[in-house]
This record gives structure tokens, sequence and C-alpha cells, in this order.
């Protein structure tokens, strides 16, 4: 029997509510009677819940925070949590109570928080059927991912600032996070959905649909820290925010769908024009474009040539509840990851032995100056150390810092630890990567060596060769692991490789602020809230 059915339901505290009305206003029982009733009653919610939220099982075989009576750790994560430190707190959290603790908040029910590799190991592939995203997972982000893969269990998941002038100096200051996003929307858009959006032609305009997803990204989040978003977001007008912003993401993903449509009623409208091929050639055509409209066989055009069991084509909606799921993947994730990358690499608290490994290392291989040249995917799979730069980066500001399911059935955890069924089950990437259990004593130092193997000296070559270690899924769980491993790993660590590649070898970069560490936006994924302010000169100027 799971624990939800044997608390109490708010159903079944309202229907109390009525009987005690119903007693109070009848003479079937004396006032003083009833008074002490409830009185015994209302001493024995203190008593069960004195540490939970109301119609939460007490859990005391797990440790955790001490709760209030009645309302379990609600207080503490609505008003004393300390605003944008939500994952240090996690981690001082773990630090305290070790590898498991538990939290309940009224609407959210009980939450068990994990950081061991086994656990994570047991929840995301050796038991992952038993743990899913949830209903709650999927009405709290629908506005922006709708029916996508980021909330999909299941079958319905296998079916689918610019630059500034200064007076002090002539070197530029730009926001580099800025920058990122923007070239990852359209790289993306480009490979993914035959498209360039054009956010680069111009850097200084604000770009609406981007606006208007990353304020979406951030108000949704909000949800997760709030079991009364609903009224919360009525009292503060953020609701009409979410709606307005949702229209402006949901118009552009359609015009992406509808521009695909006119170009493909194009391409065939002048085949036809132009010939009436046979079946056999015809077939030919198809196969060596792609698609089945005989057009360009990119991300866009898988999920319009898909079928469901029914042998129909995904709607309109579908494919824009599609689009937008990888564009969050594609887009916020790798350019996020960029910005931390690049701010460890010049940060004063990092080895000035970092960046200069990195640089020797691109020089060496695309060379520098008049003599360069663009990086190709060979020369990209030599690039160790750059990589390493990326993964470790990755390991200290995880794209998604922090991660929850809910069991479907009950479990128990690697260690003893049972699981029932309509609990939580909540993991950090950011908590993971900095346990010094895990990844040791020097575990929160930005040290991409530790990813590298042995080195190799080949003969005949004037630079040495690096291999890249692979620790366990488990540890590393930025990308995720088991049945839903991240599909665009090798894609974002290939981009991120070229960019900052391409970036070094030509420019140098400077933190206008190195001493301090930049505050996150709590929000999907792990966005600097102030951007990341660098100023910038071109390499062939300091020679």
């Amino acid at each position: 029997m799971s624990p939800l059915s044997r608390v109490p339901t708010v159903g079944a505290l309202l229907g109390l509510a009525q009987t005690v009305i119903y007693l109070s206003t009848s003479s079937l029982i004396r006032p003083e009677v009833l008074k002490a009733l409830l009185t015994y009653y209302v001493l024995y919610l203190l008593f069960k819940y004195r540490n939970t939220a109301l119609g939460v099982m007490p859990r005391p075989d797990l440790p955790g925070p001490r709760g209030v009576p009645l309302l379990g750790n609600t207080i503490f994560m609505l008003f004393k949590r300390p605003k944008n430190k939500n994952y240090q707190t996690q981690t001082q959290l773990h630090e305290e109570f070790g590898k498991v603790y538990t939290v309940t908040v009224l609407g959210f029910a009980r939450v068990i928080n994990i950081r061991d590799p086994a656990m994570v190991e047991h929840v995301l592939k050796t038991h992952f059927w038993k743990y899913e995203k949830g209903e709650f997972f999927r009405t709290v982000l629908q506005p922006l991912i709708g029916g996508g893969i980021f909330g999909a269990d299941g079958e319905s998941h296998d079916n689918h600032t610019p630059a500034e002038s200064t007076s002090n100096t002539d070197i530029p200051m730009v926001d580099l996070q800025r920058i990122f996003l923007l070239f990852t929307l359209d790289s993306f858009g480009e490979i993914a959905f035959g498209q360039s959006f054009g956010c680069l032609k111009d850097p200084m305009q604000p770009v609406e649909f981007a606006a208007a997803f990353d304020r979406m990204n951030k108000n949704l989040y909000q949800r997760f820290c709030s079991p009364f978003f609903t009224w919360t977001e009525w009292w503060t007008g953020k609701d009409l925010q979410i709606e307005q912003d949702r229209e402006v993401i949901r118009k552009f993903a359609d015009g992406v769908i509808k521009e695909r449509r006119r170009r493909i009623a194009v391409e065939c409208t002048a085949k036809q024009e132009t010939s009436r091929p046979t079946r056999e050639s015809d077939a030919r055509s198809i196969g060596s474009t792609g698609g089945k409209d005989g057009s360009k066989r990119d991300l866009m055009q898988l999920f319009m040539d898909a079928e469901d069991e029914n042998g129909e084509r995904l709607t309109d909606e579908s494919l824009q509840d599609a689009l937008l799921n990888f564009i969050l993947a594609g887009r916020d994730s790798t350019a996020q990851a960029l910005s931390w990358m690049f701010y460890l690499i010049l940060s004063s608290e990092s080895s000035r032995d970092i960046l200069d490994k990195l640089v020797s290392e691109i020089d060496s291989n695309l060379g520098h100056g008049n003599a360069s040249i663009y990086p190709s995917y060979e020369i990209i799979k030599c690039m160790k150390f750059t990589e390493a730069c990326f993964l470790e980066s990755l390991r200290i500001y995880p794209a998604v810092p922090h991660n929850i399911k809910v069991c479907m059935e009950d479990d128990i955890l690697p260690g003893g630890a049972p699981v029932y069924k309509g609990e939580m089950v909540a993991w950090g990437s950011w908590a993971i990567g900095r346990d010094k259990a895990i990844w040791g004593d020097d575990a929160e130092e930005y040290r991409p060596e530790r990813w590298l193997e042995d080195e190799v000296h080949e003969p005949g070559v004037g630079h040495r060769r690096y291999d890249i270690g692979k620790p366990s899924p488990a540890k590393f769980v930025s990308f995720h692991l088991g049945p839903r491993a991240c599909l665009g790993r090798q894609f974002a660590t290939i981009e991120a490789i070229t960019i900052t590649s391409m970036l070094l070898q030509k420019f140098t970069f400077k933190l206008v602020d190195p001493h301090t560490e930049p505050a996150y936006v709590q929000a999907v994924t792990l966005q600097m809230a102030n951007g990341l302010k660098v100023r910038i000169r071109r390499r062939d100027a300091e020679t």
C-alpha cells in the first residue's frame, strides 16, 4: 500500500468539515462534546504531522531539516531559503544530512533528495520504469514544452547585452552569454530546422522570441518553488505575462513550420513543371534529399515525416512542441555551458596554465594569424584538452542543475531507503559535481586535467596527445543516463569545441569582474543572471 492511500486527502478533510458543521447545527450531539472531539482531533493532527506537511506520511527513517507542524518545510522553501542560492543550499543540506535527505511541502508531498551515483543510476537506468516526470512536472512547464520530450514519459517519449563603448578604454565590452545565446539559436535553427533566424545580423537589436523564451523559462521554474503558484501568478499578474510570452513563442514556432511547408510546396511545384519522374526515379530523388516530400532531411523534416501508430502525421501543435523542446535543449544548455566555461578559464580563481594550455592546443591544431585554418571534424576529435575544459565546466556548472521524478510504484534505493508510490525523488547535478567523496578533495576546483588519462607522446609529433577519461555516467549526469540519455551530447560537445577554438584562435578575453562568481537565474537551465561581461581584443593587435 502506498503512503498516499494512508493519509487524509483534501477531499476527506472537506468532508470532515461539512460533518462538523452539520453536527454543530443539529441536536444530535452536545456542543461541549463536539468541542472536545474537535480539540482531540486537532491535537492528533498536530502530533502526527509535527514535522511534516499535512497529508504527507511521516518518514522518521529519513533524515532532513526539521519542519513545522502541518506545514513541514513550506516556510523554509518559500521564505527562508536564500534567494538565487537554491543549489548551494541543496549542497549544504547534503553536507549536513548525507547522501539522502527529505523535505515536505504543502502541495508537493514528499521530496527525497539523493546525491549518490548508485541511487541516481537506479532511478534513471536500473529501475527507470518506476520513475516518471509526472503530471505535476508537465502541468508546471506545459506553456513552454507542451507535450514535447522534456515532459514526456514512457511511450510518449519514444514518439518523440551587446557591445558597449566605455569612456576609459577603446577595448569593447561584450555580454558573451548574450552572444552565445544568439549564436546557438541561429546555428541550431540552421542545422535542425533548415533556416537561420538572423539573430546575429544585428546583435544590438532584441530578439522577441528569445526574450519571451527566457522570461517564460524563469517564470515557470518559480512554480516548482511555490505550491500556490496559481494564486500568486494571478495576484501579481504574472499569469498574463506567461500567456503573452506563450503566444509569442507559439507564433514563432508556427512560422518555422509554415515556412518549411511553403518551401516544400515550391520545390514540389518546380519538380512537377520540369519533369514527371517515374516511380523509380522519384524514389531515388527522395532518397538523395532525405524527406518523403523530396525536401532536406533535417530534424524538422524527420518530425514532419513521422507517423503515429495509426499512420497519421503529427499535428502542427505536436510539431511546435517538438521544435520548442529541441530549442530548449540545443540553444539554452549549450550557450549557458559555454558561458560558464569562459567564466572559469578567465576567472582569477583558476590557474593561468589552463588558458595557456587551451590556446596552445588550439594554435597547434588550427594555427594562428594568416596561417590559421577552420576546425574540421577530424581536428576537433584531437582537441582533448578543449573537450576536457568543456566537460569540467559542466561538472561544476551543469546546464540542468536539478531534476526530479515521481515514483510510480513502491521501490527501494541502493542502501535500503524505501521510496513509496507518489513520493518524489530529486537529484542535483550541481551537488553531485561538488561532492568530495565522488570527485576528491579538489571537487570545487576547476581542473580539466581530471578528465585526461595519461599523456601520450607520439614519436615525430611536436605536441602531446590526450585521451578523455570516461567516469561513470552516474557520477557525471549533465547528459543524463539510461534510456533517456541526452541524444545531443556529441553535437553539443562538437559545437562547444568549435566555438571555443575559433574564438580563442582570433581573440583574447578578459572578464570585467574576474573576482566575483556570476549569480544565476533560477530556471530550468543555468543561466547567468546578469550575463558575462568581457573585454575583447584581436590577438593580431597584441603582436
